[in-house]
């Protein structure tokens, strides 16, 4: 007996990590000490010895049961992009630079080529982020997960000067809020996605006109990194008093989680067009709208709060970053909150 018998293909894992090289190297920022297959990764912090009090800054988060979808459809060059927007979004908002990132894959069973695809999706993640990929593991669980199934997590860090942490103290009554758009779902809430819909290779390979696309190719769209307008913004000198990334809980959990005690945002629904495939989910699943907007970003994936004379600065700086930004409502004063209106 040996291990191979007991279902855990050691060779595979050898030939997991060479496919995968390629698609890491790409990520590797002049930060970088070593290279890839140490028992850790390296990265020099010198280059930030100006900062008056560097401070680093994390994100942990997976893909969650959007990992579904990618099974029915044996596709996953994206998940390892939702994987790593997950993370970095997160760090984005208190004002940091992700600098680099490690991913943690679990399987059934080592197929290596489809290692190769998920590491060659956090790697395009973490070139959209500027982050460096300087490790990660793949755990071989047979009896654990199905032999055709996996788990795909990770975890960033990034670095910002403690004076420039957007925190939401700042914030005043009358700020205003700009919502960045999402590219659809993202990552959370796919546990009632698959309530609503067949998650079966036909039903998702179907091409629907409403949405322009097949219904797949609409629930895998990867998730938005939002790196570059919050980079294009502070190199513009647009203040930022508040930041949340939408996500698992929507408007009603994440945009308080920006907010400080005695302020409130009141955001109007008719301020962007919300996308169609929230409202096919809505009328095919019978969800209440409330249900909507506390469990998706319903179109918006990141909220920013800017004093009023900086709007429309904001929203041309997010522009031309290659993001679409709308503003979507105020801050008041009140009891710490949100307040949805037409």
């Amino acid at each position: 007996m040996d291990y191979k018998s007991s279902g855990v293909d050691i060779e595979a894992g050898y030939r997991s990590v060479e496919l995968m090289k390629e698609h890491v190297s790409r990520t590797f920022r002049p930060e970088v000490l070593g290279g890839l297959g140490g028992f850790s990764g390296a990265f020099s912090l010198s280059g930030y010895r100006g900062m008056d009090r560097p401070t680093l800054l994390s994100g942990t988060d997976g893909v969650g049961t959007k990992l579904k979808v990618a099974f029915a459809m044996d596709r996953h060059d994206t998940v390892g992009i939702d994987c790593v927007a997950m993370c970095v979004n997160d760090v984005i908002c208190a004002g940091g630079e992700p600098l680099f990132f490690l991913d943690y894959i679990a399987c059934g069973k080592n197929n290596p080529e489809r290692i190769a695809q998920i590491v060659k999706g956090v790697s395009e993640g973490c070139m959209r982020a500027g982050a460096a990929l300087i490790g990660g593991e793949t755990a071989e669980m047979p009896g654990f997960y199905p032999e055709d199934e996996y788990d795909l997590a990770g975890f960033a860090v990034g670095i910002v000067d403690e004076k420039d942490i957007i925190t939401g103290e700042e914030l005043r009554d009358g700020d205003v809020l700009i919502g960045m758009e999402s590219s659809g779902i993202h990552s959370n809430g796919f546990s009632l996605v698959r309530k609503i819909f067949d998650i079966t290779p036909e039903s998702l390979g179907t091409y629907d006109e409403k949405l322009g696309m097949t219904l797949g190719d609409a629930l895998l769209m990867p998730t938005k990194i939002y790196v570059r307008p919050m980079r294009a913004l502070k190199e513009a000198g647009v203040v930022l008093r508040a930041c949340s990334h939408i996500t698992g809980g929507g408007f009603y959990e994440n945009v308080p989680r920006m907010l400080r005690e005695g302020t409130r945002a009141v955001i109007e629904k008719s301020s962007y067009q919300v996308p169609v495939l929230f409202r096919m989910m809505a009328e095919k699943g019978s969800v209440d709208e409330q249900v909507m907007y506390n469990t998706y970003n319903m179109g918006i994936g990141m909220m920013l709060a800017v004093d009023e004379k900086d709007a429309d600065t904001a929203i041309e700086v997010i522009t031309r970053s290659g993001e679409t930004a709308h503003k979507v409502g105020r801050i008041v004063s009140g009891g710490k909150g949100i307040d949805l209106i037409p």
